[in-house]
């Protein structure tokens, strides 16, 4: 798997966090169709991780400026894709960072990312919901684009809202919850016509309360 991300990805910057090196696909069609002719034989996922979606990358922006947020901190980046928001935690000093997906392909680049950046980020790879937390914050960004996806995992993160923080980036998906979240942040993050809809996305942090 590391061999066919190395082969279909560049080492460049995601725009808003110029700061992270990535193995990024640099035009999504290529990417996608090996991906296709692999899923055909082994079973893999489509390449979401190859791609630095705006709620990783507000994650990131915010993370880094300001790491007080995070330092010494225990850290979960929920469905984590290419784990830039895992780096971004482990740079701005975060104690433990811990990256959960349950694409094969996705932990593979996890690690990858992480020892580009000369980090720590401990993989893993299962579906995490479910679990009690021993996390102090749990990022999770781009997690509401699925209804089958937002009902699988919001009644988790609320149930451990009342003693982790739970932060949700998002750049306006259609099943993002219209109730229970507190504005944080947001940021104007550039995108691909390839990716999106628009080449500027809004996207907003917020904290998700308990319920």
């Amino acid at each position: 798997m590391q061999e066919f991300i190395a082969a279909h990805t560049t080492i460049a910057a995601a725009p808003l966090v110029p700061e992270i090196r990535l193995h990024l696909a640099t035009e999504i069609t290529p990417i996608w169709q090996a991906s296709e002719a692999w899923l055909a034989r082994s079973g893999v996922e489509p390449p979401f991780w190859a791609f630095a979606w705006p709620g990783g990358q507000a994650l990131s922006r915010h993370l880094l400026d300001r790491p007080e947020s995070v330092r010494g901190k225990r850290v979960l980046d929920f469905a984590a894709g290419g784990g830039i928001a895992s780096v971004a935690a482990a740079l701005a000093g975060a104690t433990c960072v811990e990256a959960a997906e349950i694409d094969p392909m996705a932990i593979a680049a996890i690690t990858m990312n992480a020892a580009l950046n000369g980090v720590t980020v401990t993989p893993l790879a299962r579906d995490v919901v479910g679990e009690a937390s021993d996390w102090d914050l749990i990022l999770c960004g781009d997690v509401c684009y699925e209804a089958p996806m937002t009902r699988h995992i919001l009644p988790w993160l609320r149930r451990l809202a009342g003693k982790t923080e739970i932060w949700v980036a998002d750049p306006g998906r259609a099943y993002l919850p219209s109730e229970g979240l507190e504005p944080i942040a947001s940021f104007d993050v550039p995108t691909s016509l390839e990716l999106e809809d628009r080449e500027l996305r809004p996207t907003r942090l917020f904290r998700l309360a308990p319920g």
